[in-house]
């Protein structure tokens, strides 16, 4: 019998509510095959589905006025993860699933992850500093990730060695992520195209935007919503610009409360 993968997730704070955690395991139902389970690291269960196991949120072991809470995904990096095993793929709450997610498993690597500046336009002046541009280009968004447990504890343990040189050096947590990923050669992103931007991909640029709605691009899997706007603003009408019209996104809000596209 095959060991079923794992599905993560987490959850704090009042931010996001169950419904984004419930909304996240019906699309992964209908667009994973294999075996799996489904678990949420939260601090308050009330109101997720049956079907999603429960886990308190991994304690990161820092100073009281170190525990910045946008590091909290590192805790996933520690060795004694609950006892969990196996191969884990990590998705963001303030994501849509489209697409089949059993090729995120099927691909090679040690440590796969979306990268950063697949999601965004080029940014020219950052070749001002060929060093730091090398290194964003190099940074994977922690939005989905895929990774066995226990075997990046190293991830972990660097952050509690010397949480101040963490915090100085790297301004968020998935900087850090994937630096010590990459110091072992074990970094490797999704295909370009599997998980792309929701207002850079979906939204026509420019004066098209005014004349033709929001799609999704041929190939894409899952929408994610790096920077602004934010997926809640897009499925209420807004999030427009004056150089941004945001037209009918049903399509996506089908998805979004009912687990797939049509």
């Amino acid at each position: 019998m095959v060991d079923p993968v794992l599905i993560l997730c987490m959850k704090w704070g009042d931010l996001y509510g169950p419904e984004y955690v419930n909304n996240l395991a019906e699309g992964v139902r209908k667009h994973l095959r294999r075996p799996y389970r489904m678990v949420c690291f939260t601090d308050d269960p009330h109101g997720i589905v049956p079907g999603v196991e429960i886990l308190p949120i991994p304690e990161l072991d820092l100073p009281s006025g170190k525990k910045d809470r946008r590091w909290r995904k590192l805790g996933l990096f520690r060795s004694d993860l609950f006892g969990l095993t196996g191969t884990a793929l990590f998705l963001d709450l303030d994501l849509v699933v489209l697409n089949e997610l059993d090729s995120f498993f099927d691909v090679e690597g040690d440590f796969l992850i979306v990268r950063d500046d697949d999601l965004f336009r080029p940014k020219p002046l950052r070749r001002l500093n060929p060093k730091r541009d090398r290194f964003l280009h190099s940074v994977g968004n922690s939005s989905v990730f895929r990774y066995e447990i226990g075997a990046h504890a190293y991830i972990y343990e660097s952050l509690v060695a010397d949480v101040d040189d963490a915090l100085a050096r790297y301004e968020i947590s998935q900087q850090f992520q994937s630096a010590k990923v990459a110091e072992r050669g074990g970094l490797t992103y999704w295909p370009k195209g599997w998980c792309v931007s929701f207002k850079n991909a979906c939204v026509p640029r420019g004066l098209r935007s005014y004349f033709a709605a929001p799609s999704l691009p041929e190939g894409a899997k899952i929408v994610v919503f790096a920077g602004n706007p934010k997926m809640q603003e897009v499925l209420d009408g807004g999030g427009h610009k004056w150089y941004r019209r945001i037209g009918n996104v049903d399509w996506l809000r089908r998805a979004w409360t009912s687990g797939c596209e049509n």
